[in-house]
């Protein structure tokens, strides 16, 4: 099973400057997608997740074209063959 991951350009450093990650993780949800993200790209789910785990606030996670908000968060299904994307908040006035 793999899923790919679409690294935003600030996260690269952690990436060796790759784009998109590919990852198989060991169970089909978000947070083991991460897990496996964890293991290729040490130190960067510091910058996704927060100290209690949750995902950080300012950081927006897509499964294909869904917001995870609106599913089931670090628990949404991963199946083969998705994109998860990383967008950083973009604010501004």
């Amino acid at each position: 099973m793999s899923v790919s991951i679409r690294i935003p350009t600030i996260l690269r450093t952690y990436t060796g400057g790759e784009a998109i990650v590919e990852v198989e993780p060991a169970g089909a949800t978000l947070s083991q997608a991460f897990d496996a993200l964890e293991v290729a790209a040490p130190g960067i789910t510091a910058r996704l997740l927060d100290d209690g785990g949750a995902l950080r606030r300012f950081i927006n996670i897509y499964i294909n074209d869904d917001d995870v908000r609106f599913l089931d968060g670090l628990n949404s299904p991963t199946p083969d063959g998705v994109q998860v994307s990383i967008v950083p908040a973009v604010a501004g006035g």
